[in-house]
């Protein structure tokens, strides 16, 4: 039975293809359409699932879709009519596209699949919707390692639900209780993106990486005026600080009063002032999510827990839970976002609507290491090359790796392309920059020259497994680059009196560890362990780098530029290389040198795709 889920028209759409239970494929579209978010029906994921599992579209199935639009329809007429006449701007905005497509999305959706299938819309009869919720419980539990566990899926909105709490038995997911619109504690933390500038639905994990250089002196007036956090964690916010509900923002003039002016405008210097607003909304996030995990834990009284919804990629909160939770251990879906909801859709129909058991073995997952999009042949990848006229040897894995290992060591950033793309946000040693994290300038040097982002972004480092424990305090296995974790004490550098007095960015380029660039200014560090079963051939070049330097760790960051999707073909990876200052481009079996190739001409239109998010 082969079963394709679906995301689409909202932001991160998505495909996925699950096969008698099996995870056969999963992709955003986005990574096809280069448009970064791309909310649009996913017709190239679609198509891409069907040719990874050898069948044709009309050889599915059933086609699932991880919302249910009527519910949707139902929360925004009820939110405009509590709020009425004040929401008529953000109605008149709204209701065009509802009236027009998104109330009849059964149809559009018959309509999308009979055009990819070659067939009238008529012929597709095999369109079921699951809960948005339920589609995110599904991607956690169903895949992670667990018989039975919590399941908490925290994001913004679904159809009503902000907050759901579920128990997961063997092939079984029954809800226990849930939070509902407006009070988010996802909706929560985006309006403080909104409010220090950035973008919503993008710019979440960027005010992650800025709380640690403020204070949180902001925690207090929080509390006072926006939410209100009962001891069991459940939540209710006052709705007249906020304009998500009935406006076209997220936060009002009440909202700013509260801290003291108007939002910061994006791409504008960020002052003191968003690094504690971010500092302060993450200890708020944190000590939210730790009293509802606790909470939990003594309803279901049940060891494991799972985790899915965008509030889950935020992987500070999850390494305290980990570290201090009630339970003894934790799996989070890798696309935990609205990408995952294809998944979860999918696998929600398989066991739960047809009833099929699954088997789990307490210790791994079946996400396949999240490795699950396309990959390239030799042949496809040097027809690609060749087309641009690219400059490359040919090396087999034996030479490649040693070979690497000492570009690596000489503080050469390298494009680093191998074996299927990621399905989700992380760059996880498949479509990743790699770089030296003893390098002090590393840091710098990737955000600046190649990442062209902000300079108090942090880096992630890739660790051998084996040697995880002896870098950072973790204690179990962080695959998928969701858990941050300090730094060892063992590696840490103190900081001088006079270092301790500087505040702020100021803190960026003070080392804190004999791995600067992957070191926090907390000392911290989101660790990706990386595993031989899931990925020989990036444990084999981490293995060489060990072995050449003493160092089992690397600097891994997604495989782009700001504002522009992870790279997928060799061509957009080539692209991307030559536009950016990496000094090598591995694809697969293929070295390329920056020096040896031909001046790509510019004719200004990267700059259009690389737009500043």
């Amino acid at each position: 039975m082969h079963i394709l889920g679906i995301s689409a028209y909202y932001h991160d759409s998505a495909a996925a293809l699950v096969t008698d239970g099996k995870i056969v494929a999963a992709a955003q579209e986005e990574r096809f359409t280069r448009k970064k978010h791309d909310p649009a029906f996913p017709k190239e994921a679609v198509k891409y699932c069907v040719e990874e599992a050898g069948i044709s579209l009309s050889d599915v199935d059933h086609v699932v879709f991880y919302d249910k639009p009527l519910l949707t329809f139902e929360r925004l007429l009820e939110t405009y009519l509590a709020y009425a006449p004040s929401g008529f701007s953000s109605f008149k905005a709204a209701m065009p596209v509802w009236l027009r497509e998104k109330l009849f999305l059964k149809d559009l959706i018959k309509k999308e699949i009979a055009e990819i299938r070659g067939c009238k819309s008529k012929e597709v009869d095999n369109v079921l919707f699951t809960q948005h919720h339920q589609s995110h419980a599904a991607s956690a539990f169903y895949p992670s390692p667990f018989e039975k566990s919590a399941v908490m899926c925290l994001d913004g909105v679904g159809e009503w639900a902000t907050t759901t709490v579920w128990l997961g038995d063997g092939n079984k997911l029954d809800l226990q209780w849930e939070i509902d619109f407006p009070h988010s504690i996802g909706l929560l933390y985006s309006a403080f993106t909104y409010f220090t500038g950035f973008k919503v639905n993008s710019g979440e994990y960027k005010l992650m990486g800025l709380a640690p250089y403020g204070e949180p002196k902001y925690v207090d007036l929080i509390y006072d005026h926006l939410i209100d956090v009962k001891e069991d964690g459940t939540f209710r916010m006052d709705m007249k600080y906020f304009n998500y509900a009935n406006g076209l923002t997220m936060t009002n003039k009440k909202f700013a009063e509260v801290f003291g002016g108007p939002e910061r405008k994006p791409e504008t210097p960020i002052s003191q002032r968003e690094m504690d607003i971010a500092a302060s909304i993450q200890v708020v996030t944190e000590e939210i999510v730790m009293k509802l995990a606790r909470t939990v834990q003594k309803e279901l009284n049940v060891d494991n827990l799972c985790l899915a919804g965008g509030v889950a990629l935020n992987c500070v909160s999850n390494g305290r839970l980990l570290r201090e939770g009630p339970f003894k251990n934790i799996w989070i879906q890798p696309a935990a976002g609205d990408a995952g909801g294809a998944l979860g859709a999918a696998l929600a129909v398989w066991h739960d609507y047809h009833d099929k058991p699954r088997v789990a073995d307490g210790h791994d997952d079946v996400q396949s290491g999240s490795y699950l999009g396309p990959r390239w042949s030799d042949d496809e990848i040097k027809k690609q090359l060749d087309a641009k006229g690219a400059v490359y040897q040919r090396l087999d894995e034996a030479e490649m790796m040693p070979k690497l290992a000492e570009v690596l060591e000489d503080e050469n950033v390298v494009g680093w392309f191998q074996g299927r793309m990621e399905f989700g946000p992380r760059a996880l040693g498949g479509r990743s920059i790699i770089g030296d994290p003893r390098s002090k300038n590393m840091q710098s040097v990737m955000n600046l020259k190649i990442k062209y982002r902000e300079s108090f972004r942090p880096f992630a480092p890739s660790v051998l497994a084996e040697h995880a424990s002896e870098y950072f305090h973790l204690d179990s296995c962080s695959p998928y680059m969701l858990i941050v974790a300090p730094v060892h004490e063992s590696k840490r550098i103190a900081m001088t009196e006079e270092q301790q007095k500087l505040f702020g960015i100021e803190k960026l380029n003070v080392p804190r560890s004999e791995l600067p660039a992957i070191t926090h200014v907390d000392y911290s560090a989101r660790v990706q362990t990386v595993h031989k079963h899931t990925n020989p051939k990036y444990h084999a070049l981490l293995s060489a780098f060990n072995e050449r330097t003493g160092c089992p760790v690397l600097v891994n960051t997604s495989f782009n530029v700001r504002g522009e999707p992870i790279v997928n073909t060799p061509d957009d990876a080539y692209r991307c290389f030559m536009r950016t200052e990496m000094d090598y481009l591995v694809v697969e079996n293929f070295l390329l040198k920056k020096e040896d190739q031909p001046e790509m001409p510019d004719d200004g239109s990267w700059k259009e795709e690389f737009e500043l998010d």
